[in-house]
């Protein structure tokens, strides 16, 4: 799968579609998911799905769990994890768990980001095979993104940022050190490789503070400053913009 190189934005603009609301957002994207998803089955028996954590994709999982799909072929993971219990209400785990693994999603499979690993560092090993067995390239991967231009944990000025955006090392997670640890703590991510490994990205924002975020992201080229940028200014993997108010 080619890609732009690590400073080189190409030419090419995500596709930005807009709603007036965020229902209607939810709906559209859910079915389009869910499409995907059942595509993905029927042409290679099995299909994946990456799903952000955050506030904003709640109700989203929640549509998602009640449309139709094989999901009992689907493999879900997260997009990255902060090193806290499963049971914790900072956990993307649990989000995903109560909101979309549910309803007629409830057989889907679900690959967590999070051990018993005392650090994301010591788990890096077990969770690299771990997304290396799931059905790749990933049919859809959902990202958010922060008024800092991260994206999953890779955050601006994280000690391992570097290492989690080279294209060329193979690994498909990468324990994650934010430059405020305290306030943020330990984080496990998915590497840019592993999220470019995608047939879909989709950047789901809400708001016109984010809207701006994403047009500053978008005219410039320097990734360790606003890492979304890996996936703005390449060629070799679709990315639709999502937005409503």
């Amino acid at each position: 799968m080619g890609t732009a190189g690590m400073n080189e934005p190409v030419a090419f603009e995500p596709s930005v579609i807009r709603f007036d609301d965020a229902n209607a957002l939810t709906s559209a994207l859910a079915d389009k998911i869910a499409t995907r998803l059942s595509d993905g089955v029927r042409r290679r028996d099995a299909a994946s799905f990456v799903a952000s954590g955050g506030t904003t994709p709640g109700i989203l999982f929640d549509a998602l769990s009640t449309r139709e799909a094989p999901w009992d072929r689907v493999f879900v993971t997260t997009t990255d994890e902060r090193w806290v219990s499963p049971d914790d209400d900072r956990s993307n785990e649990k989000l995903v768990r109560t909101r979309l693994i549910k309803n007629r999603a409830a057989s889907a499979t679900l690959v967590p980001l999070m051990t018993g690993h005392a650090s994301p560092a010591e788990a890096e090993t077990e969770l690299d095979r771990a997304i290396g067995a799931m059905p790749r390239p990933f049919d859809v991967t959902l990202l958010g993104m922060g008024n800092d231009g991260h994206t999953a944990s890779l955050f601006p000025g994280a000690k391992e940022l570097a290492a989690a955006l080279d294209l060329h090392s193979p690994s498909l997670v990468r324990a994650i050190t934010p430059a405020d640890i305290a306030a943020t703590g330990p984080r496990m991510s998915l590497s840019l490789r592993a999220l470019l490994a995608s047939r879909l990205i989709v950047i789901l924002i809400r708001g016109a503070e984010k809207m701006e975020t994403y047009r500053r992201a978008l005219a410039g080229d320097d990734i360790f400053d606003m890492p979304v940028r890996a996936m703005l200014h390449q060629s070799g993997t679709p990315v639709e913009v999502y937005w409503s108010p």
